[in-house]
């Protein structure tokens, strides 16, 4: 079971994050190279694997709540890619975002908001 959640969470993580995911997974080979099987077990071997959810909705679920916790730009940036890949648009990334504000404060969604603009600005989009 395992090796096919592996194999499936790989696929998965390719599919949404691309680069940016594998070099998240590559960064840990050297200091817990089991963390790395886990986040693509886990996350993108099973949740990302339900029905339920299409990827554009887990991806905006995703960036309100690394947004929400305001402390994890880096997985932001990875996450706001990620939506990008699958469809969404700067500006229902942008929305999320903001609506942050409401539920995490500003400052959470002013960091999130200053990640958006260093990805959009990184493939040339906008969000106006």
């Amino acid at each position: 079971m395992s090796n096919q959640r592996y194999v499936q969470g790989l696929a998965k993580l390719t599919e949404i994050d691309g680069e940016a995911g594998e070099k998240v997974i590559r960064s840990l080979a050297d200091i817990c190279p089991d963390l790395g099987k886990y986040i693509i077990e886990y996350p993108f071997g099973d949740i990302y694997q339900r029905e339920g959810l299409d990827l554009k909705t887990r991806e905006l679920v995703t960036v309100a709540a690394l947004t929400a916790l305001g402390h994890c730009q880096p997985q932001l940036n990875v996450h706001i890619n990620g939506a990008l890949n699958v469809g969404c648009t700067p500006k229902e990334i942008v929305e999320v975002i903001l609506q942050m504000s409401v539920y995490a404060g500003f400052p959470a969604a002013l960091n999130g908001m200053f990640v958006a603009k260093t990805v959009f600005s990184e493939r040339e989009l906008s969000a106006v």
